[in-house]
C-alpha cells in the first residue's frame, strides 16, 4: 500500500505566484562558496533572523548608503585574502616538482628588491583570535581535496579546532602555551610549533605558536637570484632556533603580496 503525502506548506498569499519576482533595475549576484563558508553565513544568518540573500543584501545596502565603513572592510577583505591564499613559489617547476630558474610572473616584485625576507617555519598553520589579552578561539587550516581543486577550488580555510579530535591536540596545546597577554586584539595567523608538530624540525622542547604579523624572524642581504638563494638556503641558520636550519624564506610586499621558497624546493646536489 502506497503512502499518501501530506500537501506541502501553504503559500501565505495564494493569490500571488510562488516565484518572486524582483524589483525592476535589481540584477543577480552568484559567487561559489565552499561547505564552511556557507555554514558560516547560514549561521550569521540565523542570528540575524534573515536569509543568507536578505544578509548579503544588507551588506550592499549599508555599503551603498554609507552606513558601514568601505576601508575597514576592504582591511578585513584583504586581510582574510592575505591570510588564506596560497602563497605563490618564487620560481616555476619541472615534472619532478622541482624549481627551476624561470622566475614566476607574479612574484617579479621580489627580483626588483621589494618586499622583507622572513624565516617560513615549519609547522602548523592555524590562526588564533585574541580579545584583551586572552585566547578565544583556535582554528586550523583546510586545504580543499583532489576532488575539490578539480572543481576550481585552491585557496584553503580556517575551520575551529575540536577539543575532543586527537589530531587538534597539540595545536590546541601550542595556542595555550603561547603568551598572547601583549597581543592586540584580533584574528592572528600562526605557525604551531613544537615537539609532536611535523617532526619537530627545529627541535624545540615546547609547543607555542607564534604570529605572522608581531615575531616571525627577518632576515637582510638575501640574495634574489636562483643560484643566489638555493646557496643560500643550503646554510641558512634558523634565526628562531639557533643551530638548526631554517626551512626556507617568505618574501612580504607592503602590500600584502607574498612570496616564498624552500630549501627543498631546489633540485638535489648531484
Amino acid at each position: 500500500m502506497s503512502e499518501t503525502r501530506g500537501r506541502g506548506r501553504p503559500r501565505k498569499d495564494p493569490e500571488k505566484p510562488a516565484r518572486w519576482t524582483p524589483p525592476e533595475g535589481w540584477s543577480r549576484l552568484v559567487a561559489w562558496v565552499s561547505p564552511e563558508e556557507k555554514k558560516a553565513l547560514k549561521h550569521v544568518a540565523v542570528e540575524a533572523e534573515v536569509s543568507v540573500a536578505d544578509l548579503v543584501r544588507s551588506l550592499a545596502g549599508g555599503l551603498a548608503a554609507g552606513v558601514i565603513d568601505v576601508e575597514e572592510l576592504v582591511r578585513q577583505v584583504r586581510k582574510g585574502r592575505q591570510v588564506m591564499e596560497k602563497i605563490p613559489t618564487l620560481f616555476e617547476r619541472d615534472s619532478s616538482f622541482r624549481v627551476v630558474d624561470r622566475p614566476r610572473a607574479e612574484c617579479a616584485w621580489v627580483f626588483e628588491g621589494e618586499g622583507t625576507p622572513t624565516e617560513k617555519l615549519d609547522g602548523t598553520n592555524v590562526r588564533i583570535t585574541v580579545r584583551s589579552g586572552l585566547l578565544v578561539r583556535v582554528e586550523k587550516r583546510r586545504n580543499p581535496s583532489k576532488s575539490q581543486k578539480l572543481q576550481g577550488i585552491v585557496d584553503g580555510w580556517y575551520v575551529d579546532t575540536d577539543e575532543q579530535a586527537v589530531e587538534d591536540k597539540w595545536i590546541l596545546a601550542a595556542a595555550r602555551n603561547t603568551d598572547v597577554s601583549g597581543w592586540p586584539d584580533g584574528e592572528h595567523p600562526c605557525e604551531a610549533l613544537g615537539p609532536r608538530i611535523q617532526g619537530n624540525p627545529l627541535a624545540l622542547d615546547d609547543h607555542l605558536c607564534v604570529p605572522f604579523n608581531l615575531e616571525v624572524p627577518a632576515y637582510r642581504d638575501v640574495p634574489r637570484s636562483y643560484t643566489g638563494l638555493r646557496d643560500f638556503l643550503a646554510e641558512l641558520e634558523s634565526r628562531y632556533a639557533p643551530g638548526h636550519l631554517a626551512e626556507g624564506i617568505v618574501f612580504h610586499h607592503p602590500d600584502g603580496r607574498r612570496a616564498k621558497i624552500k630549501r627543498k624546493d631546489f633540485p638535489r646536489a648531484a
